[in-house]
């Protein structure tokens, strides 16, 4: 599962990061998430509100920490 993290940044990306490494290892699944701070790559998603998380090349979420139901929602988990 290819999950990125687009912003450029801020704390709220670093804990949306932070966030999905711990549900993924809570629940033994295996994540690539990568950091996109690039605005021009940041905008080819149409993404105007960061953090915004990106997975297998869709968008699924843009502005805030997510909650970590969601996040579970995401991972199928």
């Amino acid at each position: 599962m290819d999950i990125k993290v687009l912003g450029t940044g801020c704390a709220n990306c670093r804990n949306t990061i932070a966030l999905i490494n711990q549900v993924a290892q809570d629940k033994g699944l295996q994540v690539e998430v990568t950091k996109v701070e690039d605005l021009r790559e940041i905008m080819t998603y149409g993404v105007m509100s960061t953090p915004g998380v990106v997975i297998n090349g869709q968008v699924v979420h843009a502005g805030g920490i997510p909650s970590r139901e969601k996040i579970e929602q995401w991972l199928g988990a």
